[in-house]
C-alpha cells in the first residue's frame, strides 16, 4: 500500500524497513512516520512520546475506564473489555482534543478576517466566545472537573517551549485563556486536551487523527 510494502522477508514502513526501525526510533516517532509518511525531527519525536505519557493514566473514574473494566468484571477477555472502554471515547469522553484543535482553527481564521480591518486579536476572542455562547457550545481545552491547574499542561507547555515547537498554536492558545479571561472574566485553565491540541498542530497533525492519542495512551 502507500503506507507499507511487505515482501519476502521485508517489511518497510514509508520505505523504511522496519528492522533499521526498531531500537534506533521510538514508539511515538514510528507512529508519526504511519501518520505523516515521514519520520518526525528529534523535537518533534521527543515531544509526541511526551505527549503519549501525559494522558497514559486517568484512574477508574472516567467513562472508558469503567466501561472497560465493566465488562472484564463480567470475565471478558482482554481485548474485548479494552474494545468496550475504546468504544466509550466520543466527543463527550475524550473528544475534546479534537474538539480543541478545531477551536483554534476557528480562532486562527477569525484572526485572518480580521486581518484588514485593524481589529486585534482580543475581538478576535470575544468573537469567538461570543460564536460558542451562540450555539451553546462549551470552550473545549479549558477547565477540569478535578484541577484547578491541571499539572500536565504546565509541564506539556514547558518541554515543548524547551524543545522549540510552541511558537504558533501554543502561543495561540494561551493568549486565548488570557482573552477569555478578559472577556469573561472567568479564569479558566488550560487542561491537558487544550496543550495536545495545540502541540499536535504544531506537528502538523491532522484534527481528525487527535482522538487516536487518547486511545493510543
Amino acid at each position: 500500500t502507500k503506507i507499507t510494502e511487505i515482501k519476502q522477508d521485508e517489511i518497510r514502513i514509508h520505505g523504511y524497513c522496519i528492522e533499521e526501525l526498531m531500537g534506533q526510533r521510538s514508539f511515538g516517532e514510528v507512529v508519526f512516520l504511519l501518520l505523516k509518511g515521514e519520520l518526525p525531527e528529534a523535537n518533534e519525536g521527543k515531544m509526541l512520546d511526551i505527549m503519549l505519557v501525559s494522558c497514559i493514566d486517568h484512574g477508574v473514574t472516567p467513562p472508558s475506564a469503567l466501561a472497560a473494566l465493566t465488562s472484564a468484571s463480567t470475565g471478558a477477555p482482554y481485548n474485548a473489555a479494552l474494545a468496550a472502554g475504546i468504544l466509550s471515547i466520543n466527543e463527550h469522553h475524550g473528544g475534546a482534543i479534537e474538539n480543541s484543535m478545531r477551536m483554534l482553527m476557528e480562532l486562527q481564521e477569525i484572526l485572518d478576517s480580521l486581518k484588514d480591518s485593524g481589529r486585534d486579536f482580543t475581538a478576535a476572542v470575544k468573537i469567538l466566545v461570543s460564536r460558542f455562547k451562540e450555539q451553546n457550545r462549551k470552550l473545549p481545552g479549558f477547565g477540569h472537573r478535578i484541577h484547578k491547574n491541571d499539572p500536565r499542561t504546565a509541564k506539556l507547555l514547558d518541554l515543548a517551549n524547551d524543545l522549540g515547537l510552541g511558537d504558533t498554536w501554543v502561543r495561540l492558545l494561551t493568549g486565548l485563556k488570557d482573552g477569555i479571561q478578559k472577556s469573561t472574566l472567568k479564569n479558566l485553565p488550560i487542561n491537558v486536551d487544550g496543550a495536545i491540541a495545540a502541540l499536535l498542530l504544531e506537528l502538523g497533525i491532522a484534527p481528525e487523527l487527535a482522538n487516536s492519542f487518547f486511545i493510543m495512551a
